[in-house]
């Protein structure tokens, strides 16, 4: 049977692709911290991205569109992600640090924002069919009321503005700019699954058990010829 084309059209839209990344960094940053991440249901068109006191950080991305992320975190959001993220992986609270400035405070961030921006690339390559490529985050704590702008070259730019809530109702802010585009479906498709590691493990660990058992009467029996081989000599 032949698939005729589709009378209305899927389209993927600028508002489209800010979901999907305000999505990825809610989830990883859910379940880094084991706290509740959300963002606001409103969006806020702004003219320019900007790197804004306390700390923050930006991520360039390019391949099928060209684009750049921009979070801003007060001192008390960051401090919160960074205290609740190392208490959930085992570490005591006596062993955190205490100032947003920290240079541990600003890698932990800097890591976050990498895995989130990550599984958003990720998404975009199973669910529009297409390539990004990120660069590594670069967190910057800024003491000082300055405002720094971070170029890009897009031709025809949108700049959005999302607010984010932490547990414990503090505020950082998501920018993000891209060129203009749209993504329109033609046909239909079935969009692959996001890969489970923990499957994945299991999968490797059942492949090693396997060859495991399969090895074990191939070397009994080379045994055996072995033991044949020396009792034929007398040995």
């Amino acid at each position: 049977m032949v698939k005729t084309a589709q009378t209305h059209p899927v389209v993927f839209g600028t508002e489209d692709i800010l979901r999907s990344l305000c999505d990825s960094v809610a989830k990883v940053l859910t379940v880094a911290t084991g706290s509740r991440i959300h963002y606001a249901s409103m969006v806020q068109r702004i003219h320019k991205t900007c790197l804004k006191p306390d700390i923050g950080c930006f991520v360039l991305f390019d391949g099928g569109f060209s684009g750049l992320v921009v979070i801003n975190f007060s001192a008390a959001a960051a401090m919160e992600l960074y205290e609740q993220y190392m208490l959930n992986m085992g570490m005591g609270r006596e062993d955190l640090a205490t100032a947003f400035t920290s240079d541990e405070v600003g890698n932990v961030m800097g890591e976050l924002m990498n895995q989130s921006v990550g599984d958003f690339t990720g998404k975009i390559s199973r669910e529009l069919q297409t390539q990004i490529t990120q660069n590594q985050p670069k967190m910057l704590a800024l003491t000082k009321q300055v405002m720094l702008s971070v170029d890009t070259h897009l031709d025809r730019p949108e700049a959005r503005r999302v607010s984010f809530y932490t547990g414990r109702n503090n505020i950082f802010y998501l920018e993000l700019a891209i060129d203009r585009t749209e993504f329109i479906q033609l046909n239909e498709f079935d969009a692959d699954e996001a890969p489970d590691p923990d499957a994945l493990i299991e999968q490797a660990h059942a492949a090693g058990a396997g060859q495991a058992d399969v090895s074990a009467p191939a070397e009994a029996a080379a045994d055996d010829d072995a033991d044949a081989l020396l009792k034929s000599l007398g040995m």
